[in-house]
């Protein structure tokens, strides 16, 4: 396998799309598979919901292992949706108009899907229209519901927005209260988070901090970043039940989080120094505020992250050696 995604041979794969992607498949291609199997988003926000589901250590295994298959389940069934297409179509849909015609493909299905959902599909790049008409597709083979096919294409467009609202809406409400928990060392009242005054500045703050990222150019200037962050926060989720197993006196438990903790580093950090010196090439061809802003931004979630695996790791130390008294556990 090639180190750089780069122009697929048309003689080997004829029906390849045959265009020049930039960056390599390691760590990038870890980094997308893992945003779906190890995300530290779903792991930040689970931590204020899964323990209100929770009565015993027993019930963890139903309720968080049903719920990574069940998101499974909803991974595959996207691919199927996505695979129902036809190949010229699928790329016909996600590929800019002006590139796609250097293809050498011709559309198969193409008019007659865009007439059926009653809106022109082709170029509507970034996944979510050939989501939806990939959904709309396979819905529209069901007995009876032929001629709801615009009906489920735009039920699925209305879903994916929601998702991306009720998400950035967690995030926001998360960030808020950990900012509200930050300052309240400060100010104690922050930490009250019935408190209208701090709610009402935090939220601001947070809302006003992304914001800010948009505007700087586009949804791709924090896109890649939160790739990285995604998975840095992954690293810290493990990294805490590693803590957790090794504080109560299971730490033969601990290589189950402790190695793909590991792994997630590498990757992760990796791809952040390469992210990094991409906002270097940025700032050099003249983005400098954009460049620089997330520059800072990376750089500080990854130093961050490293200072607590450093102090994470020195108390697995300390309790291995006797150093640190173990919390034993009875469960």
């Amino acid at each position: 396998m090639p180190d750089e995604i780069s122009e697929w041979n048309p003689e080997i794969a004829p029906q390849a799309m045959v265009m020049k992607q930039n960056g390599k498949i390691f760590t990038f291609c870890f980094i997308t598979i893992a945003c779906g199997a190890i995300s530290g988003f779903h792991a930040l926000v689970s931590s204020g919901t899964t323990p209100k589901m929770v009565d015993r250590e027993s019930d963890i295994r139903p309720i968080g292992y049903g719920a990574m298959l069940c998101e499974g389940f909803v991974g595959i069934m996207a691919f199927l949706a996505v695979l129902s297409l036809q190949p010229a179509d699928y790329f016909a849909i996600n590929v800019p108009p002006e590139r796609f015609s250097t293809l050498n493909m011709e559309p198969v299905d193409l008019p007659a899907l865009s007439q059926a959902v009653g809106e022109q599909v082709a170029g509507r790049t970034g996944g979510a229209v050939s989501l939806a008409v990939g959904m709309a597709h396979v819905f529209s083979g069901v007995p009876g519901l032929r001629g709801l096919m615009d009906y489920w294409y735009h039920f699925a467009i209305m879903f994916e927005a929601l998702f991306i609202l009720t998400t950035i809406d967690t995030g926001t409400r998360i960030a808020r209260f950990l900012l509200q928990e930050t300052l309240g060392k400060a100010f104690p009242r922050f930490e009250k988070t019935d408190w209208l005054p701090g709610a009402v500045l935090s939220t601001l703050l947070i809302t006003a901090g992304w914001g800010i990222l948009v505007s700087t150019g586009s949804i791709g200037t924090i896109w890649p970043m939160f790739g990285i962050a995604n998975q840095l926060l992954a690293v810290l989720a493990l990294c805490l039940v590693t803590t957790l197993l090794v504080n109560s006196g299971r730490g033969k438990y601990a290589p189950v989080t402790l190695l793909p903790m590991l792994f997630v580093t590498t990757t992760t950090m990796s791809a952040g120094v390469m992210l990094a010196r991409s906002f270097v090439d940025r700032i050099q061809e003249g983005a400098v505020l954009m460049g620089s802003l997330n520059l800072a931004l990376t750089i500080f979630v990854m130093v961050t992250v490293g200072y607590i695996l450093l102090l994470a790791a020195s108390r697995w130390v300390g309790v291995m050696f006797g150093m640190v008294q173990e919390k034993r556990s009875d469960g």
